[in-house]
């Protein structure tokens, strides 16, 4: 009688502990996950999840509204590369930051579901090019107040998962954060760029001499972090900047509904997760 309730307690821990590795239920919808395939996401929400479509601008990756945009852009770049060109060289992202992928990066960064690291990473693989050629790839650092909060840095986590795919190494205590910026979710870009002025320093600038970086963060809004974070390298003697990112912001007032109508006519296919 002792035994059986002991193991009755085992299996009860057991399933709790699974439950905290893997939700079993859809972290869009709530739909049970015990049957379907694809880990977080039930198959009605996942298939909701698109892409990008072309065309795009060259340097920052920004959609562009429609094809006939591209016919007045020098070198496909968008109205603000062309003003102020970033420090990076080239950036990509695949998709919108909308509902339910906006959902996932949300329980991943803010609820501390280290295990979405894996299968968000193999989502960003898919928006590098085949030929994509880099030394080393840093995450954008979070300040250490910011970092004894949240207790894990989300990019290094995509980082990681990155490496062990392009067999490149991950720096990830060369570039810090110095100063403690504010939130910049409700900033402006202007906001932004004041906000994050001198935020980053390198400490070993030597072991990044014309090294290929590719900058990793979650979620791209205007670039101001990005920019900033290819600045410092850049001055610093680095090569090349690259930037990935998981997920891009969306002003719905420029990107028209059709849009988004025709992606829902290329739904996402899962791509090994």
């Amino acid at each position: 009688m002792v035994r059986e309730d002991t193991q009755n307690r085992l299996i009860g821990w057991c399933r709790q502990a699974l439950r905290f590795v893997l939700p079993v239920e859809c972290i869009a919808c709530g739909q049970a996950l015990s049957t379907d395939p694809v880990p977080f996401f039930c198959r009605a929400c996942w298939q909701t999840i698109r892409q990008f479509q072309e065309p795009a601008c060259a340097r920052c990756d920004q959609p562009f509204v429609s094809p006939a945009a591209t016919a007045f852009t020098p070198n496909h770049q968008c109205q603000h590369c062309q003003e102020r060109p970033p420090d990076f060289q080239q950036a990509w992202t695949l998709f919108p930051y909308l509902p339910p992928l906006r959902d996932a990066i949300c329980s991943f960064k803010y609820r501390g579901k280290h295990t979405m690291a894996k299968p968000l990473a193999r989502l960003m693989i898919s928006a590098l090019p085949s030929e994509i050629d880099i030394d080393v790839i840093i995450p954008v650092p979070l300040h250490p107040t910011r970092l004894r909060a949240r207790e894990f840095n989300q990019s290094l986590l995509l980082a990681d998962q990155l490496s062990r795919h392009l067999s490149r190494p991950v720096s990830a205590t060369n570039l810090v954060r110095t100063v403690a910026t504010d939130p910049q979710t409700t900033l402006s870009r202007q906001e932004r760029l004041r906000n994050l002025r001198k935020a980053f320093e390198i400490r070993k600038p030597q072991d990044l001499a014309e090294k290929r970086i590719l900058l990793v963060d979650d979620v791209y809004t205007t670039g101001a972090t990005l920019n900033e974070c290819a600045k410092t390298l850049r001055k610093s003697g680095a090569g090349p900047v690259f930037a990935l990112t998981l997920a891009r912001t969306v002003d719905t007032a420029l990107v028209p509904d059709r849009f988004f109508a025709e992606q829902a006519q290329q739904p996402l296919t899962t791509i090994g997760i």
